[in-house]
């Protein structure tokens, strides 16, 4: 892993859009009446160019018998602490837990980065805890925005967080949900600052269709940072692992026809850090820098479901790649003309060959 302090790269995508705040999801399905599985999804079909209309409890009628689905573990801490300060609300989104028992940090005011922080500044958390900065991390154009810190808290983390932390959310999501609605179904391993949210909709009824189908489900993990929507900077460095087992069967789905769909950007990401040329994944864990450009070639993945994407969003560029320009200008257009919601409580977008 490698900690910079220079301005992150940019990378760009072709699609171009606006976004209406009418589709900005505020709020989880189950408070609009709906189950999870409920929610609408679009599937773009890359060998036709088609779209179709449906919602994510018919995703397996959309998927094959020998086909594999790739699941991100990852569960979402409840990794916004509240800092006691006299000038109003100050909040620090704890991002990625490095070694030596560190973190990036991120200080938000008013729903914005915080840039007039220093090294060696000391923030009061809640019940005696303490955060102090130690060095930048990475700079935005406005300042440092990323800090790596060290944390005093009197207690274990997961304990901490669970007693006086909340889920980090946005300005489009105006009121506060409990952690468990951040939380996929799937989820064994506490470690990402935001939810991985591809996977939300799934549910046990899902994956027992999906089972039943003759589909597989694998798991891999990556611990998914803080996202900056304020600048589409690309992501972070952030660890993962996918283990032998995991490796192995999706190398097999692949030899014998059997189509690889990753759920979420976090899950192609880990597994593009671990595949090589000829589209052999290996097992492997570590610190993830891998970036996807649309001028990659993508090749331990076929399909991909993920989430809708803020304009000039980074994730746009790998769905790209994935899709090619054409399609998701397509899916894009028919998405905003059908009201698609966006965001982690938001539809969500399948891909296939």
């Amino acid at each position: 892993m490698t900690v910079t302090d220079l301005r992150p790269p940019r990378v760009s995508a072709s699609l171009r859009f606006e976004l209406p705040q009418a589709l900005e999801a505020s709020a989880p399905p189950e408070a609009r009446g709906l189950t999870r599985d409920a929610v609408r999804m679009l599937v773009a079909h890359r060998h036709d160019t088609s779209l179709v209309h449906a919602t994510f409890s018919e995703l397996p009628s959309f998927l094959q018998e020998g086909d594999l689905v790739v699941v991100n573990t990852s569960g979402t801490l409840a990794a916004e602490l509240v800092v006691e300060d006299p000038g109003g609300e100050l909040v620090v989104h704890l991002s990625t837990r490095l070694p030596a028992d560190l973190w990036t940090v991120e200080l938000r005011r008013a729903g914005r980065p915080h840039f007039t922080a220093q090294a060696g500044d000391r923030y009061a958390l809640p019940a005696g805890g303490s955060l102090s900065l130690l060095a930048p991390y990475a700079h935005h154009d406005e300042g440092v925005r990323l800090w790596v810190g060290a944390l005093a808290l009197g207690a274990p983390l997961l304990a901490y967080l669970s007693a006086h932390g909340r889920p980090i959310r946005y300005g489009y999501v105006p009121g506060e949900w409990p952690i468990a609605m951040y939380q996929n179904v799937y989820a064994t391993e506490p470690g990402s600052a935001e939810m991985p949210s591809a996977g939300r909709p799934f549910t046990p009824e899902v994956i027992t269709r999906l089972v039943a189908r003759g589909v597989g489900v694998v798991p891999v993990l990556l611990h998914a940072g803080v996202a900056s929507l304020e600048a589409a900077e690309v992501p972070y460095p952030e660890y993962f692992r996918v283990s032998a087992s995991s490796a192995q069967r999706i190398n097999d789905a692949r030899r014998h026809g059997g189509r690889v769909i990753a759920i979420g950007t976090t899950v192609v990401r880990a597994l593009e850090t671990v595949v090589d040329a000829r589209g052999e994944v290996s097992p492997g864990r570590g610190w993830t820098e891998t970036v996807i450009t649309p001028e990659a070639t993508v090749r331990s993945v076929d399909g991909l479901l993920t989430g809708w994407h803020e304009p000039e969003a980074s994730h746009l560029a790998m769905l790209e790649a994935i899709a090619g320009p054409d399609l998701v200008e397509a899916s894009y257009a028919a998405a905003v003309a059908e009201q698609y919601l966006w965001h982690e409580f938001g539809d969500v977008h399948l891909v296939l060959p």
